[in-house]
């Protein structure tokens, strides 16, 4: 159980190094890719991001919580993990839907999206509390 402890966190953490920090700013440099392309491709990608997160975050959930050995560091950063997870989902996409129906709508008017911010802010929360978690699994 340990070792898939490890793996899932791991593969949590590459995904959202992949798909966040690369896919998703780089999408937007591609030709012909207009703002609202970019967000439907981007609503596409992140739904099933978060669906293969919450897959990861129970199989990581579940190796934390049935290691023979109670490992705090790892218990508290996969929790932190799952809460900034839980944020984006909970509070923040919903914002983030809205203002992108608004632009897929046509309404490109406006200042830069301050949900996104948050989001982004999450994500690297998220990242860091995989990492820890990933490693300090991974030496227990």
């Amino acid at each position: 159980m340990a070792a898939l402890g490890v793996a899932a966190t791991f593969v949590w953490f590459g995904m959202v190094l992949a798909i966040s920090f690369l896919e998703a700013p780089l999408k937007f440099r591609a030709p012909g890719v207009t703002l609202p392309i970019g967000l439907a491709i981007g609503r596409l990608v992140f739904r099933a991001l978060n669906v293969a997160e919450l897959v990861l975050g129970a199989a990581v959930l579940a190796a934390v919580g049935t290691a023979a050995e109670y490992d705090t560091v790892a218990t508290i950063a996969s929790l932190g993990a799952l809460g900034a997870l839980a944020g984006q989902l909970a509070v923040v996409r919903p914002r983030l839907h809205r203002r992108t129906a608004r632009v897929l709508a046509g309404n490109t008017d406006g200042p830069r999206s301050r949900p996104h911010l948050e989001y982004v802010a999450l994500e690297v929360v998220k990242a860091i509390a995989l990492l820890v978690a990933g490693i300090a699994l991974l030496t227990a």
